[in-house]
């Protein structure tokens, strides 16, 4: 049978999570419901990763296997033409047999996206995380720096996890403003070869703490160092993390 690799975006705003879980609505679940109907068997989708409830994705990535024969222009128009609105598949490609979306995956990389600033765009509002003053950037790039490379990421990880080891190694970490004439957009980007449960959400509010001036930007290579969650900053909001991209 032929391994399918599927590109998806959505919009995690009104879904539980990636994951099937029972009772709420998922990316994962919806995607396989309409799968197996066009398929005319039972599809099992297996994701590059979990994304939290609330959590966005511009480029997720899952594999699937089945007997049913076609094009992948084909399996990308009659799933576009069933899912819901805030699913959509960009690419469908056949794939290795060995290929799997999770294990096979390098890298990922994550995108977060906050306003700071005294107003804000009302129909921005489930996208990005409002933070109502202007921040630090170079500040929050300082503190950064540290973050960069291979380390134990304990201090930032939710309970909850399973993880057998939580060394990590982040590959970049940037900080910056995208469009120079909106001082108040800010863009964060973490790419790593794996995440904790929470880690970049994580990241992202202890950088956010020091571009507030309430942290000086030595405070988080202390609290790396401390392997204690509760030495670090708050998780920052779900609605402004988007998975950006899965590097194979």
């Amino acid at each position: 049978m032929p391994n399918l690799k599927l590109t998806i975006s959505y919009d995690g705003g009104d879904f539980a999570g990636w994951q099937t879980q029972s009772g709420c609505r998922t990316v994962q679940e919806s995607l396989e419901k309409v799968l197996s109907e066009i398929a005319g068997e039972r599809i099992i989708l297996e994701g590059s990763g979990r994304t939290d409830a609330g959590v966005h994705a511009i480029a997720q990535s899952a594999n699937f296997r089945t007997a049913r024969v076609l094009d992948c222009s084909s399996w990308r128009r009659a799933l576009n033409d069933y899912l819901p609105r805030d699913i959509a598949v960009t690419a469908v490609e056949e794939v290795p047999d060995d290929f799997h979306a999770r294990r096979s995956a390098l890298r990922k990389r994550y995108r977060y996206r906050i306003h700071a600033g005294p107003t804000i765009d009302v129909f921005s509002r489930r996208y990005v995380w409002r933070i109502p003053r202007l921040l630090d950037d170079e500040a929050m790039r300082a503190a950064a720096a540290c973050l960069v490379g291979t380390h134990d990421f304990r201090s930032f990880e939710s309970s909850g996890s399973r993880r057998r080891s939580t060394v990590r190694t982040i590959h970049e970490l940037t900080v910056a403003r995208p469009h120079p004439a909106r001082p108040h957009e800010l863009v964060i980007e973490i790419e790593a070869d794996g995440f904790l449960y929470n880690m970049a959400r994580a990241i992202v509010g202890t950088l956010a703490a020091v571009g507030r001036g309430k942290r000086p930007p030595e405070w988080v290579a202390q609290a790396l160092a401390a392997q204690n969650r509760a030495q670090s900053g708050m998780t920052a909001p779900a609605h402004g993390l988007y998975l950006l991209r899965v590097i194979y």
